[in-house]
């Protein structure tokens, strides 16, 4: 009893012990700070991510919607040459629908027309020149080079439709749409028969 009560009387115990104390809640304090601090970054981390995976979400998007746009337009937003060009291409034949689309920072416009119940869409340039003319027609109809290339690529599938695309007064490729287990594809070909990417 008399040595416990030596040691817990003496000054340099006491000291001792004052500083074991105070070190233990140092390093305590040390720990959290770190644990709360790697949290903070870790969490940062995650919102930096979630932002720059969001940003480059609308960069692609909104390179898509730079690239390519189409909206539904009335004949008094076209301009004078283009109504006039839908007007002479649209004789004995019913108008559809009109729109305006932007490819690559140039403004189009397009006529979808209904003639001897089939759709022909005319593709105009803002000074009223006939850019593409998309018509619909019977696979019969093709040449027999196009039209084997068409069956053939199309295999077990079913052909919808077939339009033949006319630049500058003449037919430079045709394009089927065909439909295979559920799924519509499309097969595009020159007057040749020679294979050409669908657009």
């Amino acid at each position: 009893m008399k040595f416990w009560k030596g040691v817990e009387s003496s000054r340099e115990f006491k000291r001792q012990l004052s500083l074991l104390i105070c070190s233990g809640s140092l390093f305590h304090h040390r720990v959290k700070s770190v644990m709360v601090r790697e949290i903070k970054m870790n969490t940062c981390k995650g919102y930096i991510a979630i932002a720059l995976a969001f940003a480059a979400c609308m960069l692609l998007a909104g390179t898509a919607l730079a690239q390519e746009t189409e909206r539904p337009a009335r004949m008094k937003d076209l301009p004078q040459a283009v109504q006039a060009t839908v007007r002479e291409q649209s004789r004995g034949a019913a108008v559809r629908g009109l729109s305006i689309e932007t490819e690559n920072g140039q403004t189009f416009y397009e006529a979808s027309l209904k003639v001897k119940g089939r759709v022909r869409d005319v593709l105009i340039d803002a000074n009223g020149n006939v850019v593409e003319i998309e018509e619909q027609v019977t696979l019969a109809s093709l040449p027999p080079a196009a039209r084997a290339e068409i069956v053939k690529q199309a295999g077990k599938g079913r052909i919808l439709t077939v339009e033949s695309i006319t630049k500058n007064n003449a037919i430079v490729a045709y394009e089927a749409h065909v439909k295979t287990a559920g799924k519509i594809s499309e097969i595009k070909v020159d007057p040749d028969g020679k294979p050409l990417p669908p657009e």
